[in-house]
């Protein structure tokens, strides 16, 4: 795999500097440059360019969740992963509307930020069955009067790719389940994601869930 070139943004520069130096100092990536704001973050991306950004929300000028749609908008093949103190569902649920392909706290070890980063850049955001449930939760809770679903023209095929997707399954482990070949997940994925009109795997299992095209995963113990 080729080194993941990777931007920070985070307005506490001792957080920083310790995540720069984890990743300096682990094969595979190449620390591009630190943001101490939003407003940074997107300067710096048009600058530099990264794979992925380490985003967090709470920054002074302009906060991530605005940084990250400054981003997306201009630079959609950027990924961007939220990484906060807070659990909260309402930053959760912004921070997907945006466009951030993934949401970790900043209590997450080491050798998990590497293996979320290395799967982001694949086209992989690993949905947990916690972050689906508060995310249906939180869909449910703003849109109580929707219209009953429309049919979705997914195939059988891509609703059971969708279904693992739901379960936080990767493409390899999909690939595995259904016993085909690892491309032709990701290409049902993008078939997915054009028919219903959406940015990523996050959206794609929190709508699958709130129009029960898929049961509900039982909830994780946190």
């Amino acid at each position: 795999m080729n080194t993941i070139r990777v931007l920070l943004a985070d307005d506490h520069a001792l957080f920083r500097r310790g995540v720069a130096s984890l990743l300096a100092a682990e094969t595979g990536f190449e620390v591009l440059g630190e943001a101490a704001n939003g407003q940074q973050a997107v300067e710096m991306t048009r600058q530099l360019m990264p794979d992925v950004i380490l985003m967090d929300i709470s920054m002074p000028v302009m906060d991530g969740l605005e940084a990250t749609r400054q981003i997306k908008a201009e630079f959609p093949y950027v990924r961007i992963v939220i990484l906060t103190v807070s659990d909260g569902e309402r930053s959760l649920f912004e921070a997907v509307k945006s466009g951030a392909q993934g949401y970790l706290l900043k209590k997450i070890e080491p050798p998990a930020l590497y293996s979320v980063l290395r799967g982001v850049v694949r086209g992989e955001a690993p949905v947990s069955r916690l972050m689906a449930g508060r995310l249906l939760e939180e869909f449910a809770r703003l849109h109580r009067d929707l219209a009953p679903a429309q049919p979705t023209g997914l195939t059988s095929r891509e609703q059971e790719v969708l279904e693992h997707v739901t379960r936080g399954k990767s493409n390899k482990e999909i690939a595995a389940a259904l016993a085909i070949a690892e491309n032709t997940v990701k290409n049902h994925l993008k078939n997915i994601l054009e028919k219903l009109h959406l940015e990523n795997r996050v959206q794609a299992a929190t709508f699958a869930l709130r129009q029960g095209l898929v049961e509900k995963p039982p909830e994780e113990t946190r």
